[in-house]
């Protein structure tokens, strides 16, 4: 069993990030979705063999990719910002990536509102955003021998 936290448009709230401490410590992995790059280089300094960072709209500065697939536990999961793929106003784009790639699942941020849909074989998740410009939250996922299990969770 692996178990995944999952941020996205955190936007310089370091104060919301270390509330995650705790959480980040425990996790197998953390992946941080973008907006912005640099909370996530934060994030790896503390935890680097475990912290996967993707670039969003809002990085003038790249530090991390912008998309990757990741296997964890045999469910392949897809991650990226969601800017490139429209994903404020339509999901297909995202999805059709997802499962030309062969993935299960397909993380992305960007709205800052927390999501959960499903589009033909693929789960799409939005944890939402630590940010002001929204609710606080982020995605908890538990992966098992080839299953899944997601939380988005509101904090303060």
């Amino acid at each position: 069993m692996k178990t995944v936290l999952i941020l996205s448009d955190t936007h310089g709230n370091r104060r919301g990030i270390d509330k995650l401490d705790d959480i980040m410590g425990e996790t197998d992995f953390i992946i941080h979705l973008g907006d912005t790059s640099a909370d996530g280089a934060y994030i790896a300094a503390k935890h680097p063999e475990k912290t996967v960072i993707i670039n969003g709209n809002c990085d003038p500065v790249k530090l991390g990719q912008n998309e990757t697939v990741l296997e964890i536990e045999g469910v392949k999961i897809f991650a990226a910002h969601g800017h490139l793929y429209s994903v404020k106003t339509k999901l297909t784009p995202l999805a059709e990536r997802a499962q030309e790639l062969g993935c299960d699942i397909a993380l992305y941020g960007h709205s800052h509102k927390p999501r959960e849909d499903r589009i033909e074989n693929v789960t799409l998740i939005n944890p939402g955003t630590l940010s002001a410009y929204s609710n606080k939250s982020y995605c908890y996922l538990v992966i098992n021998d080839g299953k899944f299990t997601h939380k988005i969770v509101e904090t303060t």
